[in-house]
């Protein structure tokens, strides 16, 4: 590490404003902070420091995502085997080996785009570089189809990080989750590429999938009326679905890193899952013959986006609420609403990513009114007082 260190600390002057390659100063210093925390203090006033910065915070989000990503991986390569025939006769290094390579390019695409637009408009403000793409470069691929074209994750990130941060002033400014925004985007732009039986599957061009097998979700078989869900395999995430989103088990190891590092809110998270069970239990009771009505209401929290949505997607800090009692509120909501859209509307079998972006959109007014509701709490004591 002190090579490392040795090495910024050599190529530094030749940065500075003024020398040669000024205009990569931003990306020079993004770097370095990535390596090694800067000795910059305070100089006035009264600041509470933490060893911990944005950058391992983020860090942090990552580590937590490696078990969804590597049976994503898995998963890609599974689905693509079972599709062709040869599963049975196939080892687990090759099935793996296969959905490396396919998405792997596709988290490349997403940190290439994103990363590169977040250099230049730092470099154009002459502002530091900021982290907050190194979690949504990540998020982005995890959303996503993994037949989606790679030029279309790349317009869709860039997207995302102009219109879903950079116009907002850029990380910690933007209302909106970006790996949502980038979600949103392809699925309204290019709904052949994010919907339908096929693209959940990658199953090559010169290969034809066996009889009888189909590469539709969970979720779209339920809402066509074949509510067919196979627990064990939904829990561990060997269906068909989007890269990160199929094994509850692998959210959950990231549920509780993110809890026990206190990156993650659980109020969120908890109040999320709460939201949509309540919400399932409604629509048991009044399901008649709506077979996607009469899903067990616990099978919705293990298949599609939900498990993801509520540990990594919802409890983004700085889209999501931001009061404590703001926060039980909003996760409520992204649970019901969730439930609501893909069971109600068949126009979106996924209901998570609409009532994820719409709690974004109304997270300032529920903490608006639990600060005036505290404020009005406060006053009616100090006047009992008085």
């Amino acid at each position: 590490m002190k090579l490392i260190k040795n090495i910024f600390e050599n190529t530094k002057p030749h940065v500075q404003k003024g020398a040669k390659f000024h205009w990569l100063h931003s990306v020079h210093d993004g770097f370095f902070t990535l390596f090694f925390v800067q000795k910059n203090t305070s100089k006035s006033g009264t600041h509470i420091h933490d060893y911990i910065d944005l950058k391992r915070t983020m860090g942090i989000v990552v580590f937590a995502l490696v078990p969804a990503i590597l049976i994503g991986m898995y998963n890609t390569g599974f689905q693509h085997y079972k599709a062709i025939g040869e599963l049975a006769s196939t080892g687990f290094f090759n099935i793996f080996l296969y959905g490396l390579l396919k998405v792997v390019p596709i988290i490349i695409v997403s940190y290439g785009v994103g990363l590169g637009i977040e250099f230049v408009f730092a470099q154009i403000r002459g502002h530091e570089i900021q982290e907050g793409f190194l979690v949504s470069g990540m998020l982005i691929p995890l959303v996503m189809p993994v037949n989606t074209p790679l030029w279309m994750i790349a317009v869709s990130t860039a997207f995302a990080v102009i219109i879903g941060k950079e116009v907002f002033g850029g990380t910690g400014m933007n209302i909106w989750n970006p790996a949502l925004v980038a979600r949103a985007f392809l699925f309204f732009a290019y709904p052949a590429q994010i919907s339908g039986d096929s693209v959940w599957v990658s199953i090559g061009k010169s290969s034809q999938a066996v009889d009888g097998f189909s590469g539709a979700t969970p979720m779209a078989q339920a809402a066509a009326g074949n509510p067919d869900v196979n627990v064990a395999d939904a829990f561990l995430g060997f269906i068909p679905g989007s890269i990160g989103e199929t094994s509850t088990l692998a959210i959950l190891i990231g549920a509780v890193i993110l809890i026990v590092t206190g990156v993650g809110s659980w109020r969120i998270m908890l109040s999320t899952v709460v939201g949509g069970a309540v919400m399932g239990i409604i629509l048991n009771i009044f399901a008649g013959d709506n077979a996607y009505m009469a899903l067990p209401f616990w099978q919705h929290l293990i298949i599609g986006g939900f498990a993801f949505g509520a540990v990594f997607m919802a409890t983004d800090p700085v889209s999501a609420a931001q009061t404590l009692k703001g926060k039980w509120i909003y996760g409520f909501l992204v649970g019901v609403l969730g439930i609501i859209i893909r069971v109600i509307n068949p126009a979106f079998p996924e209901g998570m990513m609409l009532a994820i972006l719409l709690m974004n959109t109304f997270a300032p007014l529920i903490d608006h009114y639990v600060v005036q509701g505290n404020i009005k709490k406060r006053l009616k004591r100090a006047q009992v007082a008085a």
